[in-house]
């Protein structure tokens, strides 16, 4: 079966840490980009960072650069995103998606044109994050 799977959501306590996986099965993510992005409740989706298998680019939205950090594992055929400082603010469905016409993660930080211009080939159906004492 072809899919993207995320995990690793759950409750954790302001200032706390978060490791997202996006497994894809059925398929391999090299030349893909693959990005992670969230949409609380009432808000606008945001794209949180993106990587690049093909140009090896990345991005991060300036509300988790520093705290965030987004990778890779080719044997795993998995892309993680390590969320460290969590604050409430961050609470949100993360979803992971994977595509091949972008080539880069040039424009992620505006997602709605981005997924409207090069598409999705792949997405996950997202883990819940929440940041709550």
């Amino acid at each position: 079966q072809v899919q993207l799977v995320e995990s690793g959501g759950g409750l954790v306590q302001p200032g706390g840490s978060l490791r997202l996986s996006c497994a894809a099965s059925g398929f391999t993510l090299d030349r893909y980009v693959i990005g992670w992005f969230r949409q609380a409740p009432g808000k606008a989706r945001e794209g949180v960072s993106c990587i690049s298998n093909y140009d090896g680019s990345t991005y991060y939205a300036d509300s988790v650069k520093g705290r965030f950090t987004i990778s890779g594992d080719d044997a795993k055929n998995a892309v993680y995103l390590q969320m460290d400082s969590l604050t409430p603010e961050d609470t949100a469905v993360y979803y992971c998606a994977a595509d091949r016409a972008a080539q880069g993660c040039s424009g992620y930080g505006e997602i709605e044109y981005y997924l409207k211009h090069y598409g999705v080939d792949y997405k996950g159906k997202g883990t819940l994050v929440t940041v709550s004492s």
